[in-house]
Formats: C-alpha cells, structure tokens, sequence
C-alpha cells in the first residue's frame, strides 16, 4: 500500500499582507499530480488543514475543489485537526463524507477513529487521532492526553499506521523548528516522546514545518509543504511516499515540491539591490527579506525596493540583525527549560539577584509535588 503524508497545509494563510492562497493553489496541484503519479492508495493530511479556526470563504472552496479531486482519482483521503483548526468546523459532516473516501477526525475522542484498508498483504489500520489539549482530555500534560487516548491493544500482526499533530520528541532531542512554529513549549508539558508510538509500522505527524524523522523508527514529520517564514529559507520542502510491504516492511522517500514563489533573504545597500533586482527577471517576483546594510536613514526603503522586487515583504536593517538573532536565540531557550528553572529565571527578575541552593531546592521539590497531583 502506497501512501501519500503530508501536513501543515494552512490553508487561508496570508504572509506579510500577501494572500498565500495563489501559491496554496500550485502546490496543492503538484500534491494532485503526485498522488496520480505514485498511484496513492490513500492520501494523509496531519493537520493544520486551515491557518486559522475561522478560514476565508476561499480557503474553504480551495479545500473543497482539492478533496473533490482526490476523491474523483478515488484516493481515500484521511484527514485529522491540528491546533490552528476548529475541530467542530472541520469535522462537519465526518459521517456523511465517508461514504466518499473523506475520512475527517475534527475533536478528540476514545477510542480513536480507525479506519481500514486493504491490500494484497491484508489489512492496514489506521487511526486518527487530531489535537488536543491536555485540559480537554483531563490530563496534566500533552502526553499525558496522548498516552490516555492510544489504543492499549493493537493487532501485532497487521500494519497500524498512526496520523497526529503534536511536538514530538526523541529522548529530549527536540525537533527543529522555524519561526512559522509560534507555539512555546514551557516547561516541556506540550513534549510528547515519540517512544509511546513504538507499536506503529508509521507515524504521520504535523505540527512542525521542516521535514524531519523523530527517532530511529519510522516516526516522520513530512512538513509544510510550502514556507511560511524566512526561517525556513534552506528547506527543502517535499511530501512523504511511503510504501507498506509485509508487516515489518516500510520504505519512506521525500518527494520534492517546487513552490510559485520562493522565500528568499538578500544582503546589500539600497543601492546595490535595486540594481541587482533589475537584473533578476522572473526570480525578482519570490517573497524578498531584504537585509540593508546603509548605515544612513532611509526614506521608505521598502516602496523604493517594490518597484524591483514586487514581492518584498521585510526590510531588516543589519545593524538590528544580531538584536534579531539573539531574540530568536533566547525564545528557543525558554523551550529548553525546566518549569523550576522558569522559575528561578521570574524569581531573579523580581528580586535582582539568583535564588540561592535552598529555595531552588525548595522550588523544585513544589513543581514535583504539583506534577505528580
């Protein structure tokens, strides 16, 4: 059985007042073609279908014309919510759609919804599980809600294939992430340790935007497959086709997609780039940050840069880039801490000087206590 695995569509999204939705409309086309070309048997959509609980009235017709097209190649389509979703939007008409091929999980529930199909080598479990907060599932923790909600008994000798959205982690190495990945893990109670999946022949996760494998076992994000920062400038954005043999036989490879526009940082004077983005042609229309390195003010920088580069969406000033920098530094720091080291950070920002050995002993023995309730 042939899978297609890709997420984090975010449909509806606009970039720096740029409406994405042109760009959402080629990329979705190659994701079409692929699905003809590999001869998919389903279609997996890890969630972030929209970029927000409320789409546009056109990211909803662009979904809609894309599933009626999977659909008509009769490729099942299974589809689950991710945190920017509403799951009840999203989810609407879930049994209806089945009849279809259209396998949408909106809201959490137990059991998972599971869906079955079936090839020369037998059957193929899938299960869906979208989204959800731990308060919603009653949990203190993300993983907590995620272990509450995995099925306890799985059939070992069929293939079981799992689609979900969460920070997966492998023995706290984190995945890597883009400034498109607004959510900040504090104290790592959104961390979901990609161990818990080992009973999977193959994890589909979205959530975050760059391609990447969580672990030795076959526990993938596919990624956006377009970039929504500047950050994601050096990714390579492409869909997983995976393949199920027999039980135990997986093989994953990337393939490839070309966007409409790329993302692109360029570096110089005001001067220098204007007469570079004469020069440039077709290339001059990708989504341009532009780095000034003037040290003189500037009167409207970006109107003057448009009028090569119709695209630009950002005007960053080098002698501001490394404040930039260390910014970005310091948010994926705050990921990193422990809820007690958080709280010696707040502690010597009140009082002016660190907490000494006794209160951190003390902070740390609480934050276990609370844990543990």
């Amino acid at each position: 059985m042939k899978l297609i695995h890709t997420g984090d569509l975010h449909i509806g999204k606009s970039m720096n007042d740029f409406s994405q939705l042109p760009d959402q409309r080629y990329i979705l086309d190659q994701l079409l073609e692929a699905a003809r070309e590999e001869k998919a048997d389903a279609f997996l959509i890890a969630g972030d279908v929209y970029d927000r609980a409320v789409p546009p009235a056109e990211a909803v017709k662009l979904l809609d014309e894309f599933f009626t097209q999977l659909l008509a190649e009769g490729i099942p389509v299974l589809v689950i919510a991710g945190n920017h979703d509403s799951p009840e939007r999203l989810g609407f008409g879930e049994a209806i759609l089945e009849k279809q091929g259209l396998y949408i999980a909106g809201a959490s529930r137990s059991p998972l919804k599971q869906v079955t199909l079936t090839d020369e080598y037998g059957p193929v479990n899938f299960y869906l599980m979208p989204f959800v907060r731990p308060a919603a599932a009653g949990c203190r923790t993300t993983e907590e809600a995620v272990a509450s909600l995995l099925p306890k008994e799985l059939d070992e000798q069929e293939r079981n294939v799992l689609i979900t959205h969460f920070f997966v982690t492998w023995q706290e190495r984190e995945p890597e992430l883009s400034d498109a990945e607004t959510t900040i893990h504090v104290g790592g109670i959104d961390n979901v340790d990609g161990r818990c999946f080992a009973p999977f022949d193959y994890v589909a996760l979205g959530h975050i935007h760059k391609p990447q494998q969580m672990g030795p076992g076959n526990v993938w994000y596919a990624g956006a497959p377009l970039a929504y920062s500047f950050s994601e400038c050096g990714h390579e954005k492409s869909i997983n086709v995976v393949e199920l043999l027999e039980k135990g036989e997986v093989s994953v490879k990337k393939r490839p997609l070309v966007p409409l526009h790329r993302l692109r940082k360029i570096r110089g004077s005001l001067e220098e780039l204007m007469e570079q983005g004469s020069a440039e042609g077709a290339q001059a229309e990708d989504y341009i940050q532009a780095i000034l390195t003037n040290e003189e003010e500037l009167i409207d920088p970006i109107g003057t840069l448009r009028s090569v580069y119709p695209n630009i969406c950002q005007i960053v000033l080098s002698k501001r880039e490394q404040e930039i920098r260390l910014s970005a530094m310091q948010r994926h720091a705050i990921r990193r801490k422990s809820t007690a080291e958080l709280f010696a950070d707040f502690y010597s920002l009140v009082r002016g000087s660190e907490m000494d050995e006794a209160r951190k002993q003390v902070t740390e023995e609480t934050v276990k206590r609370v844990e543990q309730v």
